[in-house]
């Protein structure tokens, strides 16, 4: 493995979220940096309001660092603060990439692409196109997985406490994707995400054996939310897979080169202290 170099020159990146010390962004970033032997680094920022998030991005601006990933509760601030945004961010209207260069700010977001990849790994056989997906969750993150799942064809459900805010989404990203509730909202579902920072309380045993279940969380790699998937029999798809998916393009936007062609995964599960249980993972 290549050794990384700091120097003057040094292209400084990394994530910004509150809370954020339990981000594993920065071990798969620094892994591909040493691995590649780029004369970068990759750290955490957790500015403690809105304001402070500002700040940041002004540093950036003013050429301090050269992008960052962005997760809660920042993404939607992100997307507003940019001067430019892709057309998935403009979809979504949340960012988890800024990137910063002659004083100017570019939003992406690679959240959707992280999430298609973790399912054609880990749910193979999963169709979206025509099927009905439930989103659970309304935030950054949530925006960005509904609208890339609505762009791959399927009909998108919102599912979440605040119904202003599922509505809000609903009407932003357009006909496909609709406010649900109660059991109704997964009769004839393909697939559930879990997009929301606590368990939902959802009966799993009572859906069909061929719904996909993921969970966007990744701490730890099998949530119970998973884990009662697993034990109703149905397919999991973990946020560790999202995670490392949508990192690939981070990195290349962030230190404008593709990151080497290692797998981080292994290493992340080490890092974590365990072995993938069931063999699957």
């Amino acid at each position: 493995m290549s050794k990384a170099r700091i120097t003057g020159a040094v292209k400084v990146g990394g994530i910004v979220g509150n809370p954020v010390a339990h981000s594993l962004s920065p071990v798969i970033h620094n892994y591909w940096i040493e691995a590649a032997g780029l004369d970068a680094s990759y750290v955490a920022f957790s500015p403690k309001d809105a304001a402070g998030f500002e700040t940041l991005v002004a540093a950036g601006r003013a050429g301090l660092l050269s992008g960052v990933n962005v997760t809660a509760p920042f993404k939607e601030q992100a997307f507003a603060l940019a001067d430019t945004a892709s057309e998935t961010a403009r979809d979504s209207g949340s960012a988890n990439i800024l990137v910063f260069r002659d004083g100017r700010v570019f939003a992406d977001s690679a959240d959707g692409q992280g999430l298609l990849r973790a399912l054609q790994q880990q749910a193979p056989k999963l169709s979206l196109a025509g099927s009905t997906v439930v989103m659970l969750g309304a935030g950054g993150a949530a925006r960005a997985a509904a609208a890339t799942l609505a762009g791959a064809g399927a009909q998108v459900r919102i599912v979440n406490r605040s119904r202003d805010r599922a509505e809000a989404l609903a009407a932003d990203l357009g006909g496909s994707v609709a406010v649900a509730e109660g059991p109704a909202a997964f009769e004839g579902a393909v697939l559930i995400v879990n997009a929301l920072t606590v368990r939902p309380e959802i009966d799993l045993a009572a859906l069909d054996r061929s719904v996909t279940v993921m969970d966007m969380t990744y701490k730890p790699v099998i949530t119970p939310f998973l884990q009662a998937a697993r034990d109703a029999g149905l397919v999991a798809v973990d946020g560790l897979a999202m995670l490392i998916g949508q990192a690939a393009p981070s990195f290349e936007a962030i230190f404008g080169v593709a990151p080497p062609n290692l797998d981080p995964r292994p290493f992340l599960l080490a890092h974590l202290g365990g072995s993938p249980p069931g063999g699957s993972l």
